[in-house]
């Protein structure tokens, strides 16, 4: 591949910046700024979402997500022949991890295939085929992994059907409980094909008369809690956000640690992994699908972690952790980073994109700022 940048001119780091940025983020938060540095230097600003978001338990979620940008960031970078070094600065608070991304060019380095990706990779909310992944298939998805992790795949119709009735009841927490309420009503836009900074309704995955009943709900907790009372509110979105999409779908795949995590780092690492997966599946032509509620709400309850006034919801979170603990194996459970299905279909129409590059440059002053706002807020 012909590379733009000659080795004695600076990186190109709007050229690679406009890619990173389309790496996954959990509801597309999109949990980092960029600032240049210098002329081998990027700051990475990052932020985690666990202040007011039920699914980013300790900030992992934004961790992983952080590392999946540096993995993209690295690709986009290897296309115009730079390697790229990352450092966590160790003195940034828990919730605003910082990297410096160094960047050195390398006469010899070759691009990586699965750039070509970056944009392709999509998130698909629908029920896929059930047509099983090829052996080849496996195996390029298993040597995507780096050393240090490996998955675990589920795909016989009996383990789809499990999976399916444990996505099933762990909705049931996701839409009857307050705190979850508070962030679904937050990452939602609606009457949307595309959202620069959240979920487009239309990529949610319901057909049009319960995207029509939700969005009337979502207006206010007491909608909420009237329809499940009176009107069984959770029963179809739950059919057909959860239970159907685990039934239709080529398998379940967890991405699992040699050793558990126990660093930031450790979540870092695991974010880059997944988005050479990721890329590696769009490769091949697979869809995937995040499914890791059932993974928050055992990892809540196996670490005695509150997080709901509503009793009910941890009653449940307890049951779901057994269920996913018995179709994996406590010691798997614990190492398990991410859970997700993938499996053939159509590239949805509908999705997220990101925010536009001139909003996520930012200058040294301007992330100053904008850290002391996040941590008064």
């Amino acid at each position: 591949m012909q590379r733009t940048s000659p080795p004695n001119n600076p990186p190109p780091f709007e050229a690679i910046l406009e890619r990173a940025r389309w790496a996954p983020s959990g509801d597309n938060t999109q949990p980092w700024r960029f600032e240049i540095a210098g002329s081998d230097r990027v700051v990475i600003h990052g932020r985690d979402t666990r202040a007011d978001c039920i699914y980013d338990l300790k900030g992992h979620a934004s961790l992983i997500a952080l590392g999946a940008l540096n993995e993209t960031l690295a690709l986009a970078a290897g296309e115009h022949g730079y390697r790229v070094t990352f450092a966590r600065r160790k003195n940034t608070p828990d919730n605003q991890p910082t990297f410096d991304a160094w960047f050195q060019h390398d006469a010899g380095l070759t691009a990586d295939p699965l750039a070509t990706f970056i944009e392709k990779r999509v998130t698909q909310r629908r029920p896929m085929k059930t047509r099983a992944l090829t052996q080849p298939q496996l195996d390029a998805l298993t040597a995507a992994l780096p050393a240090g992790y490996r998955a675990v795949f589920l795909h016989a119709g009996r383990d789809r059907f499990r999976m399916a009735k444990l996505l099933f009841r762990s909705a049931h927490i996701r839409l009857t409980t307050r705190e979850a309420f508070e962030t679904h009503r937050k990452v939602i836009e609606w009457n949307a094909t595309t959202s620069e900074d959240r979920i487009p309704d239309r990529a949610v995955g319901v057909d049009t008369m319960t995207r029509k009943l939700m969005r009337w709900a979502m207006q206010s907790w007491g909608r909420v809690r009237f329809l499940n009372r009176f009107l069984g509110g959770t029963i179809l979105p739950r059919i057909q956000l959860d239970f159907m999409p685990g039934l239709r779908c080529g398998g379940h795949f967890f991405l699992v640690a040699d050793k558990p995590p126990a660093s930031p780092d450790d979540f870092v690492a695991a974010g880059r992994a997944l988005q050479r997966y990721w890329l590696t599946a769009a490769k091949q032509g697979l869809l995937i699908q995040p499914e890791m509620t059932p993974l928050i709400f055992t990892q809540y309850t196996r670490h005695g972690i509150r997080f709901s006034d509503s009793q009910p919801a941890a009653t449940r979170a307890a049951r779901v952790a057994d269920e996913l603990e018995s179709i994996l194996g406590r010691q798997v459970c614990d190492q398990t980073l991410f859970m997700g299905r993938i499996g053939f279909g159509k590239i949805p129409a509908s999705r997220s994109v990101r925010l536009p590059l001139p909003k996520l440059i930012v200058t040294s002053t301007v992330a100053v700022a904008q850290k002391s706002h996040d941590a008064a807020a």
